[in-house]
């Protein structure tokens, strides 16, 4: 069984565990592309770790999650040994979708850098294809759902790859 439905949904779920390491650093002297997103992943997985959503259910359960889409924007720089704070958010989902959003701040002055929304797919790991979740799981992300809808959904949601895009104020 997931996270325990009477304990507080974290809104939104943050870690601050991550600081830029000299590997990720590119040529430019910043934190290369590539390591933004694996640094949003392991922003994910302190989400799930928060509701007990874990690689676990696998085992437990036959089931689990996976990316099926993703939109990166890069807003500031970080460089090495910058601290970094991931805010998930849950947007939206079904029984066998969701949405997430997540904001990459600064760890000290809270300057956003970066931005990434997920399609996740909820998967039956036996078949390993898309199926609906069980009416269990499907309380707790009704419960994560519920937690979130105060916050503010940033200007980067659902926003498409257009030479008509400008830079967040």
């Amino acid at each position: 069984m997931p996270h325990d439905l009477r304990a507080p949904i974290p809104a939104p779920f943050v870690s601050t565990d991550l600081r830029v390491i000299p590997e990720w650093i590119d040529g430019n002297g910043h934190m290369n592309v590539a390591y933004y997103l694996k640094a949003f992943d392991e922003g994910f997985d302190a989400a799930y770790e928060a509701i007990q959503f874990g690689f676990d259910m696998i085992e437990r359960r036959g089931v689990s999650t996976m990316a099926a889409e993703m939109h990166i924007t890069y807003q500031r720089e970080l460089f090495e040994g910058d601290p970094i704070r991931i805010e998930t958010q849950l947007v939206d989902f079904n029984r066998k979708r969701f949405h997430w959003f997540q904001q990459m701040r600064h760890g000290e002055t809270m300057k956003l850098a970066a931005t990434c929304e997920w399609m996740i797919l909820f998967i039956d790991m036996n078949k390993r294809k898309v199926a609906e979740m069980p009416d269990d799981i499907f309380a707790l992300i009704s419960r994560v759902k519920e937690a979130h809808a105060h916050l503010p959904l940033p200007p980067e949601v659902g926003r498409s790859i257009s030479l008509e895009n400008k830079r967040r104020g």
